[in-house]
Parts: C-alpha cells; structure tokens; sequence
C-alpha cells in the first residue's frame, strides 16, 4: 500500500468515525507516522573493513563525517555481509537473496560471466514500482542490466582526478541534481565508490596505491597518513609493507569520508535530509589477506550505520547489537517505503522494527547465515556458515583443495613481504591452516574473536557443533542451495 492510499482511507476514517475517542487515537497515529514516503539512500563502499572506522574504535584513522553519522543514527555491532566478494555480495545487497538463490555466485566480468536469474525483481526495479525514482552513481558490477535497472544512471563526474586519484567526491557531486530535482516522487540513490578498493599501480616501494595520487618521487610522504602510526588490525602481520599498504588504504577512505560529507551537505542544501533514510555499509571486509574473500570475520562483519528519516523516534548514537545479515538490506528498504512485497520473496526480512525499537526481543535476532562459492572463475571454493548467538559454525565445502588466493591479494606487498620473510603465521592463524582448512570450524566468537581456536573436534563441543550442523542444512534446503547434496551422499 503506497502513502497516497494509506492518506485516503485514514481521510475516510476521520469523516465516518463519531466517536471523540475514535478521532483522537487517529490524531495520534497521524502525530507518529511520517508525512511522506522517505528517501533511500544506500552509500556501499568497496573492501572496507569496519577496523578502519573511527566509529568502530580506530583512533588513528580519520573520518569525521562517518563518525558524525554514526553519532546521528545507529551503529551496528553484529551487521554481516553473505559472502566476501564485490559482485556477488552486491547481488544480495540489491535482491535480498544469497547468491546460491539469485544465481549471481561470483564477479560480473566478461570473462567470469557469473549472472543474475533474469525472474529476479531487484530493489530499484521494486522502488520505482512502488513510486519512486531511481538512479545510481559509481561501482554498478551487477548484471545483467534488466534485473537491475535503474531510471538513471549518473556519469556526469571524472574517474580521475589531475593527480591520478579517483575522483570519489564527484560521485556525490554528480547526484545533487538528481537530489535536488522538484518532483512528487520519493528518491532511491544507490551511491557505489570504487575507494576503498585496490588499484592497478603501485608506488615507488611496490605497494598497491588504493587509487591514491601517484607516486611522482615522494613515496609515502604524498599522503596524509604515516605507515608508523597505522593500526594493524590482529588479522594481518604488523611488517613495515603491511603499514604502508594500510597509511595507503586509510587514504583511499578518507575520500569516501569526504563523499559523505559532500552528499548529506547536498540533501541538508536540498531541504531534504530529514526526510532521507541513509545506509552506510561496505561490501565486504578489507582488500587484504586474511579479510576479502574469506568467510571469516575480517571478511564479513562489516560496518552498517543508518540514520533514519526525522519522523521516526530518533536513538542518536545508539549502538545495536542484534545481528543483521545483507540479505535484510532490500525487504528492509522496501519496509521504509511502504511498497508491497511478498515476505517469501527473500531470504532476509526487515529489520526496521529493530531501528525503530518496536517490539522486537534480542533473541530473534541472532542468527545469520553466510553463503560464498566464488570470488573470480578460478576460486573455486565454497563455504557456508551460521553464527548463532556467540557460536559460528563454517562449512569449508572444498576442503582438501588449498585456499585459493584472489589475484590482487596474492600479489601485495602485505603478503609477499610474509612470505619472503617466511613467517609461518598470518594473524592468530597458522600459513598452512589458512590455506589447508578442516571442512569445519567452529569458534566461540566470545572467548575467541579472532577465530584462532577451532572448536570442532572438541568432544565438549559436540552438541553445539551438530546443532549448528543442523540448523545449516535446513537453511541450504529452505534456500534451495545446490550444495545441500553434500550432505546427502557424502
């Protein structure tokens, strides 16, 4: 039911009713409920990890305006991506749908040609049926274009700028018409950076630039940051590569820290921030080893703030604990929107009665399931996880094949200066369980965040371990994943 409709029959309500009482519990309803269909924003960065966020308790980094979110709206503790890859994730992003269920198992490249079912009815195809205009700016690596069409598509800004960095502010830049623009309609903006992403070149030391100024001489002293005082998340190694790929990395999300500056500054210019819901999240964790392309934490507990729309109750600064899975992002966008849609039709459902605080109890919120099969055509390796309550169970499909190694990861200077140093370890993990995995492990995240004891042949763990085991296969068979026939004959 669209707002015009629910403004009617409330009308007809208030003419037919006689009753006193009856009139002022609906004058009541109409103090609460907003005054119009809110505007969507989802601003999705690319392979950041929320240990490089100065909401999320990184001192050394710096992004006012995501902390200035943060300190507007809700920050989640427990908000996870399915799947730790750029086009897969952004399938279940934009259809509420783990990629075994929308068909989009890895990277939309030409040569990988990994698709969505073409039956699938994505968020802004959903948005505009319900009314809304939509448009998109930025990373897109979703396909094919049918699925998922948008009404426009903003170009009008440069990849580059004059020093060879990307041009991420002009992002936002390129979307103040669209914002700005006179109409009835409600707004849907998906607003996609490249940064945080790695890029192509490389400085003067070899380290991977992050689409950072090039490198003409100065080396890292043409950032703004210094490689001594990064923080080394426990994932990674702390070697001299390692800090000067994160000072380079912090400088790609500086730039998604001014995009956002720029875009709420445009919405507050256009007079229509407080009617805008905003969504910042990433993809997936970290282009660094350890983080992307894993299933793992680093890899897909990721940063989620939303600041909601004036009209609701606001809970500035709050943080919310209960766990919340990228599959939620579309039914809870279309919640907002009031548009129709079939509960069935997704994988996830709507958490805006957890942003509202509207009867909703911890306890049916803590369960989530991940779901990954590819990153690239050549990485074979499917996983699948369940974390309930302080438990995560991960089914390594492929074990018996090494880990496979995303191209770009394996050539950085953060690994190959651990393997040309020949530690043993990444992080709290050993080289050769990394690459070498079980086919499951279990950790008690509470007593163990970083992952680094598996719990799974542990006979006091037994009954966890064949719980989650169960509660797994049920989710591949509710979600019709093909690899639900491991079970079967194996």
């Amino acid at each position: 039911m669209n707002f015009h409709h629910k403004a009617v029959i409330l009308l007809s309500t208030l003419i037919c009713c006689s009753s006193v009482s009856a009139l002022a519990a609906n004058q009541d309803q109409i103090k609460t409920a907003p005054d119009k269909a809110p505007n969507i924003v989802f601003f999705i960065a690319d392979d950041h990890g929320r240990e490089a966020l100065g909401a999320y308790g990184n001192n050394t980094i710096r992004t006012p305006n995501l902390d200035q979110l943060a300190s507007e709206g809700l920050l989640f503790e427990n908000a996870y991506a399915t799947t730790a890859s750029c086009s897969a994730s952004r399938s279940v992003i934009l259809t509420g749908l783990h990629n075994h269920a929308n068909g989009q198992y890895g990277h939309d490249h030409g040569i990988h040609h990994f698709r969505t079912f073409d039956k699938i009815k994505s968020l802004p195809v959903r948005l505009a049926k319900a009314g809304y205009r939509t448009a998109r700016v930025g990373k897109y690596h979703v396909g094919p274009e049918k699925v998922y069409h948008f009404d426009e598509v903003l170009e009008d800004f440069k990849v580059y700028k004059p020093d060879g960095s990307r041009n991420t502010v002009g992002m936002a830049l390129a979307s103040q018409s669209f914002i700005a623009k006179k109409d009835s309609k409600p707004f849907f903006l998906y607003l996609a950076t490249n940064d945080p992403h790695r890029s192509g070149k490389t400085n003067t030391l070899g380290d991977n630039v992050f689409g950072n100024k090039k490198d003409l001489g100065e080396g890292m002293a043409r950032l703004n940051y210094e490689p001594s005082k990064v923080t080394v998340p426990d994932y990674l190694n702390d070697t001299p590569a390692t800090r000067r790929e994160l000072a380079e990395q912090y400088e790609s999300i500086s730039r998604v820290d001014n995009t956002m500056g720029v875009l709420v500054q445009s919405l507050k210019d256009a007079g229509v921030y407080d009617n805008t819901i905003i969504f910042y999240f990433s993809d997936n964790g970290s282009a660094m080893p350890g983080a992307k392309t894993t299933i793992y934490e680093p890899g897909v507990k990721l940063p989620l703030i939303v600041k909601l729309p004036k009209a609701y109750a606001q809970r500035a600064g709050e943080k919310v604990t209960e766990l919340i899975s990228w599959t939620d992002l579309t039914p809870t966008a279309l919640d907002f929107a009031d548009a129709d849609y079939d509960k069935a039709d997704f994988n996830g459902r709507t958490f805006k009665p957890v942003l509202t605080n509207t009867n909703t109890k911890h306890e049916d919120w803590n369960t989530i399931y991940g779901s990954h099969s590819f990153h690239e055509i050549t990485m074979y390796y499917p996983m699948r996880m369940i974390r309930s309550g302080k438990y995560k169970l991960v089914w390594n499909i492929a074990s018996g094949l090494d880990y496979p190694f995303a191209n770009d990861l394996y050539k950085s200077s953060t690994w190959q200066s651990t393997l040309k140093a020949n530690i043993n370890v990444l992080g709290s993990k050993t080289i050769d369980n990394f690459i070498h995995r079980p086919a499951f492990e279990l950790f008690d995240l509470s007593a163990d965040p970083s992952e680094s004891k598996n719990l799974a042949d542990d006979p006091d763990y037994l009954a966890v371990k064949e719980s989650l085991m169960a509660k797994l296969m049920q989710f591949q068979k509710e979600t019709k994943d093909p690899w639900v026939v491991k079970w079967l004959h194996e």
